[in-house]
């Protein structure tokens, strides 16, 4: 496949970093580059905003070389009607197959030593599959899971760290039920799913767009406000578990 350099996106959140954009097969991505170890970043169902690069900033801080794939190819959803739309047109397959290409170009092009996966609500479900199918060494998902359709869970043999609020409401997705079949799904060594009290789907996000605050993200879809001391337990559990996973 051909890998192609673009010009670097000025990211304005604090710290500001400097993505640049690199076309990898099907897949438009945005990189990082940090320490030989690499983690590639998932996004929500809203896309590639803020949110899903202030994640990957953070494992960049902590030394990784990090890639986004831009799933939407640049679309974002600026409302719970759009966002359901652009995950429902998804080609899951051919997300599948953008991912791996990434692995790859993270392996071969920039010589990681070994790459990990990262992915938060439709993105963890995608971590998920990529642990089955993309060629990564260790899956770190937030508050997702796929259908039988797109990844045998069972058939997923690297370790995992799986994150979710005991008050997520989406149904068959991540909540409790849904985190309960992974679980029993999985069962592996070093395969684990982590529950956090009084927390709800998109718990990790620290800043609450695209709502004007939280409040408002919690009168439309029903999701706890921010519980800083369970990011904080989430984050630090994340950077254990890639720290003895990824060499």
């Amino acid at each position: 496949r051909r890998w192609t350099h673009s010009r670097l996106i000025r990211f304005t959140m604090s710290p500001s970093k400097d993505f640049e954009t690199v076309t990898i097969g099907d897949a438009r991505a945005l990189i990082l580059q940090g320490g030989p170890r690499a983690v590639v970043v998932l996004q929500e169902w809203w896309g590639v905003n803020d949110v899903v690069k202030a994640h990957a900033v953070r494992l960049h801080e902590l030394g990784y070389t990090v890639c986004i794939p831009d799933l939407y190819k640049g679309k974002l959803g600026v409302d719970v009607e759009e966002a359901h739309h652009l995950m429902s047109n998804l080609d899951w397959p051919a997300a599948t197959i953008e991912i791996t290409d990434c692995v790859s170009y993270l392996k071969i092009s920039l010589e990681a030593t070994s790459v990990g996966v990262i992915g938060f609500c439709m993105g963890g479900a995608l971590a998920l599959v990529a642990a089955q199918k993309a060629g990564v060494e260790a899956c770190v998902s937030f508050y997702g899971v796929p259908g039988a359709d797109a990844c045998d869970l069972s058939a997923i043999k690297i370790p995992v760290q799986a994150h979710f609020g005991d008050k997520d409401n989406l149904a068959g997705f991540s909540d409790p039920e849904a985190a309960k079949k992974l679980s029993e799904a999985l069962g592996g060594e070093n395969q684990n799913v982590l529950t956090y009290e009084g927390v709800g789907h998109a718990f990790m996000n620290t800043t609450p767009d695209p709502y004007p605050d939280f409040e408002a993200r919690e009168k439309t879809q029903g999701f706890p406000v921010l519980d800083e001391k369970a990011v904080a337990l989430a984050w630090d559990r994340v950077k254990t578990f890639f720290d003895s996973t990824l060499t």
